[in-house]
């Protein structure tokens, strides 16, 4: 009997191209007409344009492997050198993130009683036990509270456009956690994983096989949309768009789902069902099935954002400098930062042209996102005149509004995971997957997906 896989976002569209690259029969349903979810790449004059994330880091063993098996390796395309250099605003002006403690202890990226508060971080404790403690009263604890408002909040703006009293630490960045639970301090956490990591590179054999992983941000060349279209060429007709799951009923036999396609209603039988869905449409099918498990989900808040992006003609407006720049919501801007999409890859834009991709709203300023189109494109073009100095006149503009954009993963969010979990163990067969449980990034989906489905096929559901 088939698995169905219900949501045809990047999370679904990985579990079932596995489960069939395995042998096991699945189906893909997704509601709208086309599959990626926030993930999509247009083609707009001389521009590719990102309609969601932009790149990922080239980091995770998933998706080269992925990536081979869609014989998509050899098109992965690594950020332009000169985009290594990121920028945060603060104190009136984009000042340059140092990329090592000796080039901190130069910058002016934090007053100098700032600069010594985060290296009095050798001598942090750690946190109690069990306490699920917010990003902000971590980042205090260890950096300090100017550190916190200016750096941590705007890297977590980056990855969730959150609120950095309510994202829980250790659900947003467990890393952070571990080092301080394994070191105490994260400065020497840091030096001793630098130290054990170039000790692994010398253990590794002459002639080692495996992904050959450059850790630089990337993407695909044709843009991320080219993963959408391999995976769903793969799928076939495997994958069918406008079908809309209307109910779930779990029996004997399995599960039975009520699909709505195309003006025709018919019934699905399938021995396991993965919902990955957004949190908020997996509620909906949930709440017949077990109430208290669809409280939990939906009660995952989402971010609304609106990715605008400004595209200037050649000549009219000099190439900008790095990857982009972030601002911390302490600020009071309305740009959530920009993305230097031309200088990172090139290749998006036809020669000499300049391409911004600039985001708005996040959980701090919502309202925003509820603007027209007209007024989110004004809202760009003057911030990034105030903020960036850009005065040229865009001649393509684009708007792709998220209005439930980026999951957060508040306090609590582990702890709703853990009976998440448990409440599942009452619907044998029944899976969640997707950004908004347990890692929002691209290469969080696609790990979590591949295993997902690689226990369903040595589980033999």
């Amino acid at each position: 009997m088939t698995v169905a896989v219900v949501g045809g976002g990047i999370s679904g569209l990985v579990v079932a191209w596995r489960l069939r690259s395995r042998g096991r029969d699945a189906v893909l349903l997704e509601t709208t007409s086309r599959l990626g979810g926030a993930v999509g790449t247009r083609a707009q004059r001389g521009f590719l344009l990102e309609t969601g994330p932009n790149s990922f880091l080239d980091r995770e063993p998933a998706m080269r492997e992925l990536a081979s098996a869609l014989n998509l390796e050899h098109r992965i395309r690594a950020a332009d050198g000169a985009a290594k250099r990121r920028y945060v605003y603060t104190r009136g002006k984009l000042r340059s993130v140092p990329a090592s403690p000796p080039a901190f202890l130069k910058s002016d990226i934090l007053p100098f009683g700032a600069k010594l508060r985060v290296m009095g971080e050798l001598f942090s404790g750690r946190a109690a036990p069990g306490v699920d403690e917010s990003l902000a009263d971590f980042g205090r604890r260890h950096l300090g509270a100017t550190a916190t408002r200016v750096l941590l909040d705007a890297v977590q703006t980056g990855i969730f456009a959150g609120d950095v009293e309510k994202l829980s630490v250790g659900a947003t960045f467990p890393p952070l956690v571990k080092l301080e639970r394994e070191h105490r301090s994260l400065l020497l956490g840091a030096i001793q994983a630098q130290k054990a990591q170039k000790a692994r590179a010398k253990a590794l054999p002459a002639g080692s096989t495996g992904p050959k992983l450059s850790g630089a941000l990337s993407t695909f060349e044709g843009g991320l949309g080219t993963l959408i279209d391999a995976l769903g060429t793969a799928l076939g007709d495997a994958a069918r768009t406008g079908a809309t799951v209307e109910g779930l009923t779990r029996g004997d036999d399995g599960w039975r789902l009520a699909v709505s396609e195309r003006g025709q209603r018919s019934e699905l039988k399938a021995s396991s069902v993965v919902l990955a869905a957004p949190a908020y449409v997996t509620r909906g099918l949930l709440e017949p099935l077990d109430a208290e498990l669809a409280a939990r989900v939906g009660g995952i808040d989402y971010a609304p954002i609106a990715v605008v992006h400004l595209g200037f003609d050649a000549g009219t407006t000099p190439a900008p400098d790095g990857f982009g720049f972030l601002v911390p919501p302490m600020e009071k801007r309305r740009l959530l930062g920009a993305i230097h999409a031309s200088t990172v890859f090139p290749f998006r834009v036809e020669a000499g042209r300049v391409l911004y991709t600039c985001m708005v709203g996040g959980a701090t300023r919502p309202d925003l996102v509820a603007l027209d189109e007209a007024e989110l494109v004004a809202l760009a073009r003057e911030e990034l005149k105030a903020l960036a100095g850009v005065t040229a006149t865009p001649t393509l503009t684009e708007v792709f509004r998220w209005k439930r954009g980026i999951p957060q993963y508040n306090l609590g969010h582990l702890e709703r995971m853990d009976g998440v979990d448990r409440a599942l163990t009452r619907l044998p067969g029944l899976h969640l997957a997707g950004n908004a449980y347990k890692g929002v990034g691209l290469n969080d989906c696609i790990r979590n997906g591949l295993a997902l489905a690689d226990a369903l096929v040595d589980a033999g559901a």
